[in-house]
């Protein structure tokens, strides 16, 4: 029996872009391990077993009768997913971005299973990276970052399993696909409206496809009730990013929230704005008391201790750049949080997870076939927060230092940070146009500089 594709991760393939690609990145940083990349190497291979889905590719069905299926890929090689790279030592962090900015630039094959690995030496201070590509169609939204959960074990001393021994199943010939696909609508007669069709650009039937999760962004787009504000984080983007990264520590971020009230994530989501505000005034855009910038914020309801499940909700927040007050800026988006979530503006963890680079195209799908520039009406720019665990973790024998998100872009948005807390610490990664948002590393330093003043406010 063939395993076929749901049709929300179908329609992350349909709906993806050569210029938008949809894949979710991580970087890794860690000690060097005992074995060096050979270890680690060997690590992911022998892990690979831990998810078969990462030895299948995407087999479409022929005259699209339905949903494309996973197949195993015969012609699996593990060098091809997993690759080596090298900085010229002592690589710097700047170097190490310059290549992740690169390596996410580029699509990945539809052909091959949907994911890549980089492992990174050189870098300074005797660290190694792992720069991972996956693609959501692969991975359960946001619940996982990319093939670093099977990788990473609490124990520097874990062992190794040892490789299992794979046998690819045979892929379905074409005639078999289709005849898989009748015999679903047989047993499943309303699954027939759930067909994938030739007219993929038909955003009728794409609204059709995805009706769940287009109903929660229904929803959100009738709670926003004014258009998101212009902003220059809006621009036609072209294929080319650039990565920055910042860093603040988790117990700087409590001592504010105790001290001003509200949560970790209202904190966070200060820190945001008051860089923006600055970012923007660096750039001499207009700013006034009430100026603001939409974000969509994806939230997790884990608490901040760590307990409780894995899900999560998003909401439209406007960040109000025009406040030159930070405690009053946290006043405000704590007010809004705690308002957002009273009054039902919260969209289903499905919905949340389909936001992520593909809200544009959802959302014209209810309305008009072009209109493709919605996404720059209804939010500037995607703000993720997903807690990790704080204890060291390891891989290999390595200690992991620093873990960085890398979230993608939607079509006409120029910027998306990514927050990851792990160990004491949260990491920002910033995910740019090259052109539009050329200066995003002035963006993360402001980040930095952002938190160091809410801190002196809480002395």
């Amino acid at each position: 029996m063939v395993e076929r594709l749901g049709t929300l991760e179908a329609s992350f393939l349909y709906l993806e872009e050569p210029g938008t690609p949809m894949h979710v990145g991580g970087v890794l940083v860690l000690e060097t391990p005992p074995g060096g990349l050979d270890a680690l190497a060997a690590l992911v291979e022998a892990r690979l077993s831990l998810v078969p889905r990462y030895r299948q590719r995407v087999a479409e069905v022929p005259g699209h009768l339905g949903n494309p299926v996973w197949v195993d890929d015969p012609e699996f090689d593990i060098t091809y997913h997993l690759r080596r790279s090298g900085l010229p030592r002592p690589g710097t962090e700047q170097q190490l971005l310059d290549l992740v900015s690169r390596l996410m630039s580029r699509p990945l094959d539809r052909r091959r299973p949907l994911w890549e690995a980089y492992l990174v030496e050189g870098l300074e201070g005797d660290r190694v990276a792992v720069v991972t590509k996956t693609h959501p169609a692969l991975v359960d939204g946001l619940g996982a970052v990319d093939i670093g959960q099977v990788l990473l074990d609490v124990s520097p001393d874990a062992p190794a399993p040892e490789p299992a021994e794979w046998r690819p199943r045979r892929p379905p010939s074409g005639p078999e696909l289709v005849w898989a696909a009748f015999e679903d609508y047989r047993r499943r007669p309303s699954s027939l409206v759930e067909l994938a069709r030739s007219a993929v650009t038909d955003v009728r039937a794409t609204a059709v496809r995805v009706g769940g999760v287009a109903g929660g962004l229904v929803r959100t787009a009738r709670s926003a009730i004014l258009p998101a504000p212009h902003s220059p984080l809006n621009a036609p983007i072209g294929r080319q990013r650039r990565v920055a990264v910042a860093c603040a520590d988790l117990d700087d971020l409590k001592r504010v929230r105790k001290a001003h009230g509200g949560t970790v994530n209202d904190v966070l989501l200060t820190v945001v704005a008051g860089a923006l505000r600055e970012w923007l005034l660096s750039r001499g855009e207009p700013l006034v008391g009430g100026t603001s910038v939409r974000a969509l914020v994806p939230v997790s309801v884990q608490d901040e201790d760590g307990a409780g499940g894995n899900q999560v909700t998003s909401h439209l927040v406007d960040l109000p750049v025009g406040e030159p007050n930070p405690r009053v800026r946290l006043a405000r988006l704590t007010y809004a949080m705690r308002g957002l979530t009273q009054h039902g503006r919260s969209v289903g963890a499905d919905s949340l997870i389909a936001l992520t680079g593909f809200a544009p195209s959802t959302l014209h799908a209810l309305g008009a076939r072009a209109a493709r520039g919605l996404s720059r009406r209804l939010f500037n720019l995607v703000v993720t927060n997903v807690p990790g665990p704080q204890l060291p973790l390891y891989a290999a024998g390595g200690r992991v230092l620093e873990v960085f998100p890398v979230v993608p872009l939607a079509r006409g948005q120029g910027l998306s940070i990514g927050m990851t807390s792990y160990d004491g610490t949260v990491f920002f990664g910033l995910n740019a146009d090259r052109d539009s948002v050329s200066d995003v590393e002035v963006l993360a330093d402001l980040i930095e500089q952002e938190v160091a003043g809410l801190v002196e406010t809480s002395t």
